[in-house]
């Protein structure tokens, strides 16, 4: 067996573990970076990527639709979903190379594409490999998780990993999992001329602001998507093309295609942490404020350390990982200023605490201010007035800021970053917001926060009045 002794380990080259092994590499450590499928991970092949390139394209197909609201005649269109699938295989293609394992080595990074697995606290085998490291990052993320329903074993179903290999548009979807994945895939899918049925056990998007999601449920359902909310399947069965999902009410759904999009679960099962004194549960990988597991040589990013499940989080991570790990830097993860989005159409994009949450700490010093996307003349001129920004004030200090509306997720970048360094609505107010822009509601949330303390204020009235009697 070949012996590799390295500074830095990374398990797994998605997004969190490409960005340590990236930054550490070029700030001078030794890197080996251990791949078992494909480079780039969840993200790049199955999650991010081609989701919201599946999304634009039925972007493209309502907006067809519904030209009319804007004064234009368009004749009918046509769906070809196996084009829409080689184009967004297309754009998966266009980014693997950045992801890729030429690249990594060009930076001087060893890739082994073998699967990992511990056989002591800092070593590892990976194929005929063992490697010896200084440090090492688990970065193995998460794959779908598969209820245990009855009939769902001999039943086929798609999860996000085969969805896009699919070729034949559905004429029936039904998708178990009311959350992000299933609610956006619903929507694009309605809007390219599919039927389909979510059913959720719960509420959908039950983690965001419920005012917010009946928004989002509102177009969802306008776009033709049937959501049974607190339904859950209690049999399935069926052959290809042909599914059915009996519901715990007795319903029966018919369908032509199941997608399973009940939630993740860390990839962790392979690594065979006990050897390496690394405790976890089924929801992720143990880890304190600075990402280190038990075993205090090996830390733990991303979907695999089983807080929240997001590209951008593990990307987060890594930046902490490396300041600890090769700088010997104390740096510690936290949760406050982490955004995120859900890309349906409104999207609904949250950062910070929930209103229940912060009513729950604050109390009575919680303020709320809510701006609706209506009050803004370029939101009119595009015809998207639909939506709000709400922030949650405590002491001029924002604490939480919920938005729904077109371009939330662009939106919400000014609150995370106003999160993220402690800025106060006093700040937002000194900046100059280019007229007509959707991004002027940042400011707008600012003025009318301060409005009822300016304008209705007696106090300031009599002061007013005042200096006018002595002005020249």
């Amino acid at each position: 067996m070949k012996e590799i002794k390295t500074d830095i380990l990374v398990i797994g080259a998605g997004s969190g573990g490409l960005s340590v092994a990236a930054g550490a590499a070029q700030m001078g450590a030794k890197v080996v970076l251990l791949e078992r499928d494909k480079m780039g991970g969840d993200c790049l092949n199955y999650g991010c990527v081609p989701s919201k390139t599946l999304i634009a394209s039925a972007k493209r197909a309502h907006e067809i639709a519904t030209a009319g609201e804007f004064g234009l005649t368009v004749s009918g269109t046509q769906v070809d979903y196996a084009a829409i699938k080689d184009r967004v295989a297309h754009v998966v293609a266009s980014i693997a190379p950045h992801d890729s394992q030429e690249r990594f080595e060009g930076l001087g990074v060893t890739v082994i594409r073998e699967e990992g697995r511990f056989v002591g606290q800092n070593v590892v085998e990976a194929g005929e490999t063992r490697i010896t490291a200084r440090r090492i990052v688990i970065a193995t993320g998460s794959h779908a998780a598969v209820p245990p329903i009855p009939g769902l074993e001999q039943t086929p179903y798609l999860t996000n990993e085969t969805l896009f290999d699919l070729r034949e548009k559905p004429s029936h979807l039904i998708i178990i999992g009311g959350g992000p994945i299933g609610l956006e895939m619903a929507q694009a899918h309605a809007r390219l001329g599919c039927r389909v049925t979510v059913i959720e056990a719960a509420r959908v998007l039950h983690k965001d602001d419920a005012e917010a999601v009946s928004l989002v449920l509102k177009h969802l359902r306008a776009d033709g998507v049937e959501v049974l909310e607190h339904t859950g399947a209690r049999k399935v069965g069926g052959e290809e093309g042909a599914i059915w999902v009996e519901t715990e009410s007795g319903a029966r759904i018919e369908g032509s295609h199941l997608l399973i999009a009940a939630g993740r679960r860390p990839n962790i099962d392979a690594l065979d942490l006990p050897a390496a004194k690394i405790k976890a549960t089924r929801t992720g990988i143990t880890v304190d404020d600075s990402l280190k597991t038990s075993n205090p040589k090996v830390f733990a990013i991303g979907d695999v350390a089983g807080g929240m499940q997001f590209t951008h989080v593990a990307g987060y991570h890594a930046g902490v990982v490396i300041r600890s790990a090769l700088l010997g830097l104390p740096a510690k993860a936290k949760t406050t200023h982490i955004p995120w989005c859900t890309y349906t159409a409104p999207e609904l994009a949250h950062v910070g605490l929930s209103e229940p949450a912060a009513r729950t700490e604050y109390g009575g010093r919680l303020e709320i201010v809510v701006q609706p996307m209506a009050d803004i003349d370029r939101a009119r001129a595009n015809g998207t007035t639909e939506g709000f920004v709400k922030v949650l004030v405590v002491g001029g200090k924002p604490v939480g800021v919920t938005v729904v509306g077109h371009d939330a997720g662009e939106i919400i970048n000014f609150w995370a970053m106003v999160l993220a360094n402690g800025l106060k609505m006093s700040h937002i107010t000194n900046m100059v917001s280019p007229y007509p822009t959707v991004s002027e509601i940042n400011k707008r949330s600012a003025g009318t926060y301060f409005s009822p303390r300016l304008f209705d204020n007696k106090m300031v009235k009599i002061m007013v009045r005042a200096v006018q009697r002595f002005l020249p």
